[in-house]
């Protein structure tokens, strides 16, 4: 249960920070209320995984995937395409946060 919560947490935090732009300073009430909504969600959700996951493994993967994820959002909805340097290094994140679940036994919910 804790990992589709924090899949779930995930999902809610990127389409948040993907309507943060368009809120273009929270002068906009509809992205500012899929923002606001959307980074409850996942802060209520990520409550829930830490009944089932330690802190920093929970946090590792949330904010790595995150981040990936984001840029993600950005390339297809705003074209904003990362540049070789910065798929590479989102590629790293990947990586590690595959050996997490790949190696850690912290992991094990």
């Amino acid at each position: 249960m804790g990992y589709l919560y924090l899949a779930l947490a995930i999902v809610c935090e990127v389409i948040a920070t993907t309507a943060l732009k368009a809120t273009e300073g929270f002068t906009r009430p509809g992205p500012t209320a899929v923002m606001v909504i959307g980074y409850g969600l996942a802060f209520y959700l990520l409550s829930r995984v830490l009944n089932f996951l330690p802190v920093g493994i929970t946090y590792a993967v949330w904010s790595g995937m995150g981040i990936v994820l984001v840029a993600v959002a950005g390339a297809v909805v705003y074209k904003q395409l990362p540049d070789l340097a910065a798929i590479l290094g989102m590629g790293l994140i990947v990586t590690g946060v595959a050996v997490i679940f790949l190696f850690s036994k912290t992991t094990q919910a």
